[in-house]
């Protein structure tokens, strides 16, 4: 594991984090990229060192994340990755059907022409992403547009709960769903959510959300 270095790594926002937030994004992006696998274990000794940054901050981070569940903390054991499961994943696919079509009905029904520039730029930049095989982008992306539609709801605690989620099951991007055809397909129904908003169609833009979510549940059961 190539850990860079605070001084390496540091942007303009990083600078402007704590210490402990800086070990948080830090840890957070590899565990969802599978830079630190499901099931790894993670050594504050070593994580501390990687990241030039003191073992406080990092076992701050790494509670946090287990808060998160993407850690989980083994009594006398130390802390892993949280390793991924299918009851858990299918769990978190439930809870998105509900919250995500409520939202994108909100999203649909209050549409102005800057958040439809902005969600049709989203799907813009991730038809390249995937022209150019870039997943890490591609991933980020996909969660950028899930965020921004959460946001339509004016609602902090719904936007947490589902960017949580999506940190949750993002891995499977990384895991088992790097096929170009699966990529080009998540464009395609993101696209069906987009029209559906930009026509400020609520039932429309929440039955593209819900055939978007369960093709995901879909590509999941073939997958793992």
């Amino acid at each position: 594991m190539q850990w860079p270095t605070d001084s390496n790594a540091a942007s303009g926002r990083q600078r402007r984090l704590s210490l402990r937030d800086q070990a948080y994004e830090a840890i957070k992006q590899r565990i969802i990229t599978c830079e630190l696998r499901p099931g790894e274990v993670l050594s504050e000794a070593v994580v501390s060192e990687g990241l030039g940054i003191g073992r406080t901050p990092v076992r701050q981070a790494i509670d946090r994340l287990a808060g998160d569940g993407l850690v989980e903390i083994m009594p006398r054991k130390g802390s892993i990755v949280k390793p991924v499961t299918l009851d858990e994943i299918f769990n978190i696919i439930d809870v998105r059907v509900v919250n995500e079509t409520f939202c994108v009905r909100a999203a649909a029904a209050g549409a102005d022409s800057e958040f439809i520039a902005a969600i049709t730029a989203n799907l813009e930049a991730m038809r390249q992403a995937v022209r150019a095989h870039e997943i890490e982008t591609l991933a980020q992306l996909d969660r950028a547009f899930h965020v921004m539609i959460a946001g339509a709801t004016h609602n902090p605690i719904m936007a947490d709960l589902l960017r949580n989620l999506h940190e949750r099951s993002a891995r499977l991007w990384f895991i088992s769903l790097r096929a170009n055809e699966h990529h080009l397909k998540v464009c395609d129904e993101h696209a069906a959510i987009v029209e559906g908003i930009v026509c400020q169609d609520p039932d429309r833009a929440a039955g593209a959300m819900q055939a978007h979510i369960e093709s995901f549940r879909n590509n999941i059961t073939r997958h793992l």
